[in-house]
């Protein structure tokens, strides 16, 4: 863990982490054709299990302690896995019926997930755990498609005032939005990769519980914007 940082930074990335994964609760309780409660299980247990697999290496530290390895080692333990299910899910028949049940409008509520986030990114910034560039304050945006969600979720999706093109142009500013936060996080972390942040590195994501938001938080609001660009694309 990070010496010296305030607790409350630490309870409250833990709580966002949490209701992240309520989110997933909600969002299979939700689809249109509901799972066995073996299946969902199944994907909370896997999920809950991979959360504490990542805290226990970032508790190793592993992740900090091998600053020059190729690649990093949160990308090669945290980020690979976690986007290896996300092509299995998008590539496999079960996948793509599970992916094709979910609420387009939850989907679009778990992007909330990223108020929260953002805050926690400015407090660990204030802190000197991440640069500048990685908060509102520089480079990253990305709270503004977490204020946007619950609108575009009720008065877009429920209510029906936004069109397919108006849906899609919305997510994929958002996912470009999230592209833009990887990747500055990437080239601001310590590694033969680092660009950004010499003065104030991102050391925040190699430490617990921060190390969640690159294994666990991003993929699901990747998997999000990805499950409804394809409902959009596929309306079938």
């Amino acid at each position: 863990m990070l010496e010296d940082l305030p607790c409350y930074l630490t309870i409250a990335f833990v709580l966002t982490t949490f209701v992240a994964v309520g989110m997933v609760v909600l969002l299979i309780n939700t689809a249109t054709k509901p799972m066995g409660r073996v299946s969902a299980r199944g994907i909370i247990f896997a999920i809950a299990l991979f959360l504490i697999l990542q805290a226990l290496i970032s508790f190793l530290g592993i992740y900090k302690n091998y600053p020059d390895s190729i690649p990093p080692k949160i990308i090669l333990l945290a980020v690979f896995p976690a986007l290896f299910v996300l092509i299995l899910i998008f590539n496999t028949r079960k996948g793509k019926l599970f992916i094709d049940s979910l609420s387009m409008q939850m989907l679009t509520y778990i992007h909330v997930i990223r108020i929260p986030v953002e805050l926690v990114l400015y407090g660990l910034y204030i802190n000197g755990a991440i640069p500048e560039l990685m908060t509102f304050n520089g480079r990253n945006m990305d709270i503004l498609a977490g204020i946007t969600a619950p609108l575009v979720g009720f008065f877009g999706i429920s209510k029906g005032k936004m069109g397919k093109v108006s849906l899609l142009v919305w997510n994929f500013i958002c996912l470009g939005l999230l592209f833009n936060i990887v990747i500055n996080a990437v080239l601001s972390a310590p590694s033969p990769f680092q660009q950004f942040g010499f003065d104030q590195p991102n050391v925040a994501i190699l430490n617990f519980p921060f190390s969640w938001l690159p294994a666990f938080i991003v993929p699901l609001v990747l998997f999000a914007h990805l499950a409804t660009i394809r409902r959009l694309i596929n309306p079938r």
